[in-house]
């Protein structure tokens, strides 16, 4: 099992701030296909890989990474500094 969180934006596509799911994805990339493949407002959600960030346990990571071990995975749009 592993906690899928999303934020902002992200959220407000898939009309959820988190959920827990049973996944067998070896990567972040094929667990966004496992969504995006579920329903349409997740294909919304992650139509552009260039406009999300991903954190795999608080780590800010990248879609090719492994999800073995993982306990959370978080989607964001990308934070600006001010």
């Amino acid at each position: 099992m592993i906690d899928v969180l999303y934020f902002a934006w992200v959220r407000e596509r898939i009309g959820l701030p988190r959920e827990r799911l049973d996944t067998t994805a070896p990567t972040v990339r094929a667990l966004i296909a496992e969504l995006v493949a579920r329903e349409e407002r997740y294909a919304l959600a992650f139509a552009d890989l260039t406009s999300l960030r991903v954190a795999l346990d608080q780590d800010l990571s990248d879609f090719d990474a492994p999800l073995a071990g993982v306990r959370e995975v978080a989607f964001f749009p990308p934070m600006t500094g001010g």
